[in-house]
């Protein structure tokens, strides 16, 4: 069977080749444009209909489709990412997740936002001073149980 990072490559390279962009091959296969690259890049899994669609679009074999099924091991490194547009991601947890953490408590109580019942989207908004990245982060409220 195909690893994730084969099928990742597989797909990338297709999708560049291709020119696709994530917002049409999530419009091909009926998802947003944050899951279907969280798939390719084997954060998530696909269901049957999804992959070889997917697979079909980018003329990609059964390997591949098969691969974006299976579930995966989500991973990263535990050191600071070093890609600047992740980094700032990463900087802007750092700086306000603190903030956020007491603003979410005061406003739901004790708990977390789902990041499985979640959805993402990261949206271009034109400004004079400079177009602006807009992403928004909808999760669940979880509420932590008591025993």
């Amino acid at each position: 069977m195909m690893n994730h990072e084969t099928m990742t490559a597989a797909i990338l390279t297709a999708k560049n080749d291709k020119g696709y962009t994530w917002e049409q091959l999530a419009s091909e296969i009926g998802m947003s444009p944050v899951w279907t690259a969280s798939c390719s890049y084997a954060m998530n899994t696909m269901l049957a209909e999804q992959a070889e669609s997917l697979c079909r679009i980018l003329d990609l074999g059964e390997d591949v489709a098969r691969a974006l099924q299976t579930c995966p091991h989500k991973a990263w490194g535990a050191s600071v990412p070093t890609d600047p547009l992740i980094y700032r991601l990463y900087e802007a947890t750092m700086i306000y997740g603190q903030s956020v953490k007491d603003i979410v408590h005061e406003k739901f109580g004790d708990g977390i936002m789902s990041a499985i019942d979640y959805r993402m989207f990261v949206d271009r908004v034109e400004d004079p001073k400079g177009d602006r990245v807009v992403i928004t982060l909808d999760g669940k409220f979880l509420p932590y149980k008591r025993w």
